[in-house]
Formats: C-alpha cells, sequence, structure tokens
C-alpha cells in the first residue's frame, strides 16, 4: 500500500469514530500531513478522502487555495505596480490577502451544508508558502467550524508542531495530526 492510501486508512480510522461536540474550535482541525513530494499524488487521491467521509455519513465541502493569491492579485487595481516593486505588496498581504482567504473560506465554512456533521477539506495551502502563513488564517476561521475541518498538509508533525513544505519555523496548534507514521496516542474525534 503506497503513502496517500495508507494516510486514507488512518483517516478512515478517525473519522468514522463518534464526534464530541463539545470541542473548540482549533480541536475541531485534523491534519492530513504527507511529505511535500507527494502533493500531486494526494490529489488525485482526493476522491478518496471524500468517499471516506461520505461513507462514514459526514458531508464533504472542499476549498481549493491553489489559486487563491492569483485570483487575489487579478482583482487589485495596483498589481502591475506590485510587479515594478514587490516590496510594497507586503502590506497587503497582511492584511488585503489574509482577509480575501478568510472570506473565502467562511464562505464554505458558512454554507448551509457545512453543520456540526461536515468535514471542510483545505487542500492547496501549499500555494500560500511565502506570503502568508497558514496559522494566522486558521486562527481567523476557527469560530466558524462547526464540523470538522480537514487540512491536506504538505510538511511535517513532530510533538504538535507543524511545519508547512518543512522550511518554516513551525507553531503549535491543536489538531489531529493523521501521518503515515505510527499512532502516537489515541485521539479523542
Amino acid at each position: 500500500m503506497g503513502r496517500i492510501e495508507t494516510l486514507a486508512e488512518r483517516y478512515r480510522s478517525h473519522i468514522a469514530l463518534p464526534w464530541r461536540r463539545d470541542l473548540a474550535g482549533p480541536e475541531r482541525a485534523i491534519f492530513v500531513v504527507y511529505d511535500k513530494t507527494d502533493e500531486r499524488r494526494l490529489r488525485l487521491r482526493l476522491p478518496l478522502f471524500q468517499t471516506i467521509t461520505e461513507e462514514a455519513g459526514h458531508t464533504w465541502l472542499a476549498c481549493d487555495l491553489t489559486r487563491a493569491f492569483a485570483e487575489w492579485m487579478a482583482q487589485l487595481d495596483y498589481r502591475d505596480s506590485y510587479f515594478e516593486v514587490p516590496e510594497d505588496l507586503e502590506l497587503q498581504l497582511e492584511s488585503g490577502f489574509l482577509q480575501y482567504l478568510t472570506s473565502r473560506l467562511r464562505d464554505v465554512l458558512r454554507a448551509p451544508k457545512a453543520d456540526e456533521d461536515a468535514v471542510v477539506a483545505i487542500y492547496g495551502v501549499a500555494s500560500l508558502f511565502g506570503l502568508i502563513r497558514l496559522s494566522a488564517l486558521l486562527r481567523e476561521v476557527e469560530a466558524d467550524v462547526h464540523g470538522r475541518i480537514v487540512v491536506f498538509f504538505p510538511g511535517e508533525h513532530e510533538n504538535n508542531n507543524y511545519r508547512l513544505l518543512d522550511a518554516r519555523d513551525g507553531w503549535n496548534y491543536l489538531a489531529v495530526p493523521i501521518t503515515v507514521h505510527e499512532d502516537r496516542g489515541v485521539y479523542e474525534v
């Protein structure tokens, strides 16, 4: 069995458990952590994760962030000047782009089907690297998570510390990690 299929089986074991309803937003997050070299394999196998979710009796909603930066830039009036002086874009990233991402993700999290039995799957987070921190985005929307949020995370997890693309200083997050490595304990859903 390949690494992505192993992740899918571990995800199946976790998502099928009864869900606690009294968890805070950060505790409702699940990170499917995989090697950055497996990004394309994972993308091809996303329907498998959707099927597993639906077989467990949960609704699947997806939020693809792959093209978010390009789409946000395309709507900016001064986009051409940012290409001439990229440093001027930094302030816009910290405010405007984060607001754009937050709004986009909230649209999915607040959809009528995004109830306490739904899974909102977020993928394409590698495209945020160097632009904005995923942790900042998750902090913005954690109160909007009613069911579970599943982040497909190309990077590393060790001792509740997540590192996107293995390159940044990580951050400590309360999410349940699903990895190809041996289980390191029992997690409450």
